[in-house]
């Protein structure tokens, strides 16, 4: 028998101020038809004042802790994925893990910018498979709001704030590709292309949180091309081939490099879950929102195949595949 991480329980928070491509329309130089044209994004979500990462992914988790009918002292370990964190230190984890009012395990933060989520997935299956934990909460969460240049259209009208949570259970597998849980992973890297996409602040440089940078055009040529190939390579590890596919779940960026992906693996865009018409760019937590949202719209189903992918900032980038 085969231990495999066997997702149990999904939820999604979104803070209630929905932000109209209109909102930008008296600030900026753009329009609605700009911002759609270019990105798919017709409105997203901002964090109220005061309100925070660790505060939404507690939301999200309780949503996810209750359709696992588990309770959080149950859970073993936290891994929050973040590049907005509450405080410097200590990790938005450890606080999620007091706001739901655990008292035991451990919690650790992950810094994989949009491709955050993946990271976390794949060290929440490491810990579930070697045994080190059999229950996993695994969270992206972001208040991206918060690290916006407001005078550059190129870049603030793309991002948005919410939290997902998923949890992760150690169940016994046959060892093949018919198993329930994650199947493969595949995770990559490249510090060459830091300029594509940064924040130009940071404790050790300017001791201030910094504002969000980004090259467009040579960042979406990256994109596609890494998001079809680490797809490729999590399908080829786990022994299936695109036709397995039941669901992409890819990181919410771009309308266009979420259509370009699904073309380079010839998948149709009916098997596509879109959420980033409604929330943006949410970095780390916009692969478990649209996951929570096609579980809630009844599009995923149990024993769908699905292919996780996300590219972020490092560059990093890698896909996860996931029998639900």
């Amino acid at each position: 028998m085969t231990t495999r991480a066997v997702a149990t329980g999904i939820g999604h928070y979104l803070p209630e101020k929905i932000i109209e491509n209109s909102w930008f329309e008296d600030k900026l130089d753009t329009s609605d038809d700009w911002i759609r044209s270019r990105s798919g994004i017709e409105r997203r979500h901002f964090a109220a004042e005061g309100e925070t990462t660790s505060q939404m992914a507690v939301e999200a988790s309780r949503k996810a802790l209750a359709m696992a009918e588990i309770q959080p002292d149950q859970i073993d370990a936290v891994i929050v994925a973040t590049s907005t964190p509450d405080l410097t230190f200590p990790s938005v984890a450890t606080m999620v893990q007091s706001g739901l009012g655990m008292t035991r395990g451990f919690a650790f933060d992950v810094q994989a910018v949009c491709a955050g989520f993946i990271y976390a997935l794949a060290n929440a299956n490491a810990l579930i498979v070697s045994g080190q934990a059999e229950r996993v909460l695994v969270i992206g969460a972001e208040t991206f709001s918060r690290i916006m240049d407001w005078e550059d259209r190129s870049t603030c009208v793309l991002f948005g704030d919410g939290a997902g949570a998923l949890v992760l259970e150690a169940r016994s597998g046959s060892g093949n590709s018919a198993d329930r849980g994650i199947l493969s992973t595949d995770l990559n890297s490249d510090g060459r292309y830091r300029e594509m996409l940064y924040v130009d602040g940071g404790v050790s440089t300017s001791g201030t949180a910094g504002k969000l940078r980004m090259q467009g055009n040579p960042l979406f040529r990256q994109a596609v091309e890494k998001l079809a190939s680490t797809a490729d390579k999590a399908l080829e590890k786990a022994k299936l081939t695109h036709a397995d596919v039941n669901w992409i779940v890819p990181h919410q960026a771009n309308i266009r490099i979420i259509q370009g992906t699904a073309k380079k693996l010839d998948v149709p865009m009916d098997r596509v879950i879109v959420t980033v018409q409604d929330h943006g760019n949410t970095s780390a937590a916009s692969i478990p929102l649209a996951l929570s949202v096609g579980v809630a719209q009844g599009k995923i189903r149990p024993g769908d195949l699905l292919v996780a992918e996300a590219i972020g900032g490092g560059l990093a980038w890698g896909a996860v595949v996931l029998r639900w």
